[in-house]
């Protein structure tokens, strides 16, 4: 019986004065995962973008339950997004999509 794969989805917010695409933040996310724990640590996350909103500026990324922290931090040593600066804040981490989407909701409400 095969078993069934677990993941977690990681909220993050991108602090940056210039906009970037869906594919310059995977790509410097990509590039700071392969630096830290090269292309096997890096293949073995499975980060996958699941939603990215630029007006926000904020991202879901899916990756494997126990690839967690390294996903969190690769996510700290961005410094730059496309040639510009930027950092990459974990918001919250859930295990379905609905919660997540649920517990920022409810952050957003409390902080407006």
């Amino acid at each position: 019986m095969p078993i069934r794969v677990k993941r977690r989805y990681i909220a993050v917010k991108i602090d940056s004065e210039a906009t970037s695409s869906s594919k310059d933040f995977m790509k410097a996310l990509w590039d700071s995962l392969i630096k830290l724990f090269g292309e096997y640590g890096a293949s073995k996350t499975g980060a996958t973008l699941i939603e990215y909103q630029d007006e926000e500026k904020t991202a879901i990324i899916r990756v494997f339950h126990k690839e967690v922290e390294t996903v969190r931090a690769a996510l700290a040593t961005i410094t730059k997004i496309n040639d510009k600066p930027a950092t990459a804040h974990v918001i919250k981490v859930s295990g379905t999509l609905r919660a997540l989407k649920n517990k920022l909701k409810a952050t957003k409400k409390r902080s407006t």
